[in-house]
């Protein structure tokens, strides 16, 4: 439904939004005249387009639902380097590494490990069933876990095998915290360690696990995981995954959380937001656990509607998500169809 005509110096990156990822839809944003997926290159003017392609479920979708998600950018993107990292403050500012909770390691990025101890549950993974009913994506915890997804629970070993071509929902170890002017990105394959996919949505929004002010004490990364061609052997606390951290143009005006309806805040091993809560595993080391869907900060528009990205008015709910990222902006619109 939307296009964009976007400033010279501004670009954009896709990804699948949580819920997206985690039951196993594969989406890619495409662009007019566009020679890789999931970007839209500086001063773009045109129509998206997505690929989507459901792997393990049948699903329901209707006109205006968003399975995607656009960032923007301005300059030149800079992953974080290490020295800066270990600058920062390791409790407060990137992951929570109490005892117990996994190590804090960074090297390219902050290492990520999988929890296949339970973290106070039984169920350390989920793995998708090959035959199920459709799901409709409107429908929100509504289907009960047992039609869809067979459970995953601890052993002695504390290890686990994945079969090639299957899918699963893992946790990570480690509990990750981003303050309110970063953002961090997931690397789906890591081709030098793993022979696997560790994730698809793979953003997490400033204040995930972080709050505002840091009065959230760190949320688990949801490893949306799919075998390649072989069977592969995870052990407990086995690094699977690098987190990369950017910096914000400005710290935003909301952030990751319950107040802009972000149900994935302080979640344990948690599914998509389609499935029954009530049934649902939730970490019993961070108090008040919900699972649901992230929206986004901003309303979607309405068929129709124009985003302007300048404006006088001091409402925040009438400004462009451009306009406040890049204030300087006056004369730039993204517009949904009719």
């Amino acid at each position: 439904m939307e296009s964009l005509n976007l400033p010279s110096d501004v670009f954009g990156i896709a990804n699948p939004k949580s819920t997206t990822g985690r039951l196993d839809i594969f989406t890619r944003l495409i662009t007019e005249h566009g020679d890789e997926f999931e970007r839209v290159r500086r001063g773009y003017h045109g129509a998206l387009y997505v690929e989507v392609i459901s792997q393990s479920f049948p699903i329901l979708v209707q006109a205006g639902m968003t399975l995607n998600q656009l960032r923007f950018g301005r300059g030149k993107l800079v992953v974080a380097g290490d020295a800066k990292l270990k600058q920062l403050d390791q409790d407060a500012l990137l992951i929570d590494a109490d005892e117990g909770s996994g190590r804090f390691d960074i090297d390219r990025g902050l290492r990520i490990t999988v929890d296949l101890e339970g973290n106070g549950s039984g169920v350390v993974a989920y793995q998708a069933k090959r035959s199920s009913p459709p799901i409709d994506l409107s429908r929100i915890d509504h289907y009960d876990i047992a039609d869809f997804w067979s459970p995953i629970y601890q052993n002695d070993k504390r290890q686990y095998i994945l079969d090639p071509g299957e899918f699963y929902i893992l946790a990570s170890k480690q509990r990750v915290r981003v303050p309110a002017d970063l953002a961090v990105e997931m690397l789906p394959y890591d081709l030098a360690t793993q022979e696997f996919r560790v994730h698809y949505a793979g953003f997490f929004d400033p204040g995930f696990g972080y709050g505002r002010d840091g009065e959230i004490p760190g949320t688990r990364a949801v490893l949306e995981v799919r075998a390649n061609e072989m069977p592969i052997l995870l052990e407990d606390d086995q690094f699977v995954g690098r987190l990369n951290y950017y910096n914000m143009s400005a710290k935003p005006s909301k952030v990751y959380g319950g107040t802009i309806g972000s149900n994935y805040q302080q979640q344990g091993l948690a599914l998509a937001k389609q499935f029954r809560r009530d049934q649902q595993y939730s970490s019993s080391s961070v108090p008040n656990s919900k699972q649901g869907e992230s929206e986004s900060a901003f309303a979607s528009p309405r068929l129709g509607e124009e985003l302007d990205l300048g404006g006088d008015s001091d409402d925040e709910s009438n400004r462009s998500i451009l306009s406040i990222a890049f204030p300087e902006s006056s004369e730039y619109t993204i517009r949904a169809k009719d």
